[in-house]
């Protein structure tokens, strides 16, 4: 494969990777496409891995993006196991870790992150888990009949949607969390105090403020968490869920722009020539934020920008602008966000949370930016037009459950 060169080389076999491929094919390009990516796997979808496939509901075969006949029909080509460790812009040519060197007509980097490690004591021992690939969830799926606690760091969407699964197999599970509450880097107060008590109900314990001192060992593995205070949490399972770094180390090294992830422009440009940027690891400026520069974490971001990548190698370009969206499964509720509730000011409760179906509008100045809606997708599809115009409404009328916001939108 070594000398090998493609029109289009895409990094990353997530989703961003995948569809920057599907969305080029759809569009009739017609050169070499390649995908190179550091598993083994098909490209597949990443959200079931800590819902329906840590809870076996479902195959591995059914989360995958494409069967691979798709991609041997669509002439994509793919490359698994390589880890690209080092990129040459001058010469277009990207080479693995494994010495495996490929040339370039444009570079499409879509490698996402990986999952950000514990620094303290026992971090590495068996039986510290992360969910990011489905290696990892088969690790931890393997130990699952000899596991009766397990303590969960980190009370983001991936902690808690593995903590439920887990509470659903009859396993004791603990929820740590350093900061006052739940969730608290991406939604309002209200619904971390809202999925705060769903999880206990379920018997899951939720300890907020609580840092962890270290991990502690018997015979080569774990056997509990040791707090700040000195507290030891017995288990023989501890996953991990504080975030990713952004897999960007090889185009900062070759001269990127960027810090946390690759800065890109309204295109998915780099300020490297010929190689664009989507997904987890790309760091843009979007209007939903203010126009503040971040990463967005989702399927919703990654496969937009490859769309835009696409149009823009296929001489259409059309600026990044989507909406963001998100969505988690947690027991028997299903949580769909729109919009970015960060700077809000003021937050509308529509509904009531003791039905387990109500919506949360966020504002900013009095208009809406965002929405969380729990059980209530009417509200979150109709809420979508809200967020996109900024509509300015009074609170008392986007609390009011009976008018459906499709309504507010047209007043």
């Amino acid at each position: 494969m070594t000398g090998e060169r493609f029109d289009v080389l895409i990094v990353g076999g997530g989703h961003g990777g995948a569809q920057a491929a599907v969305a080029l094919r759809q569009r009739k390009f017609a050169g070499t496409i390649a995908i190179v990516g550091d598993e083994p796997e098909l490209p597949y979808e990443r959200p079931p891995l800590s819902k329906d496939y840590l809870s076996r509901e479902k195959e591995f075969e059914r989360i995958l993006i494409r069967p691979a006949t798709f991609w041997a029909e669509k002439q994509v080509e793919m490359l698994l196991g390589h880890r690209v460790a080092s990129v040459d812009p001058a010469a277009h040519r990207v080479t693995a870790a494994d010495g495996m060197a490929i040339g370039y007509g444009t570079l499409i980097w879509a490698t996402g992150g990986s999952p950000r490690r514990l620094t303290c004591d026992g971090h590495a021992l068996a039986g510290v888990h992360a969910v990011r690939t489905r290696a990892d969830v088969d690790r931890l799926m393997g130990e699952l009949e000899t596991t009766r606690r397990v303590v969960v760091i980190g009370g983001g969407y991936i902690g808690l949607e593995a903590a439920a699964v887990l509470s659903k197999l009859e396993k004791q599970v603990t929820v740590l969390e350093a900061l006052p509450r739940v969730l608290a880097r991406v939604a309002g107060e209200p619904l971390s105090r809202f999925y705060e008590a769903e999880h206990r109900a379920h018997g899951v314990e939720v300890r907020l403020g609580a840092t962890v001192s270290c991990i502690e060992e018997r015979d080569g593995a774990v056997s509990g968490v040791r707090l700040a205070d000195g507290e030891v949490l017995p288990c023989e399972m501890v996953i991990v869920g504080i975030g990713i770094v952004p897999a960007v180390e090889p185009l900062l090294a070759a001269g990127a722009t960027g810090g946390n992830g690759v800065d890109v422009d309204a295109f998915c440009r780099t300020s490297l020539p010929d190689i664009y940027a989507i997904g987890d690891c790309a760091a843009h400026a979007n209007g939903f934020a203010g126009g503040a520069h971040i990463r967005l974490e989702s399927v919703q971001n990654a496969n937009d920008q490859a769309t835009t990548v696409a149009k823009a190698i296929m001489g259409e370009p059309v600026p990044y602008d989507a909406v963001p969206w998100f969505w988690s499964n947690q027991y028997d509720l299903k949580l769909q966000t729109v919009g970015l509730s960060t700077g809000h000011d003021q937050v509308v409760l529509r509904g009531d949370t003791a039905t387990r179906s109500f919506s949360l509008l966020y504002l900013k100045q009095g208009r809406v930016i965002a929405l969380d809606c729990v059980n209530a997708t009417r509200d979150y599809v109709q809420g979508r037009a809200l967020v996109l115009a900024g509509s300015v409404i009074a609170p008392e009328r986007l609390a009011d459950a009976s008018v459906p916001l499709k309504e507010l939108a047209t007043a």
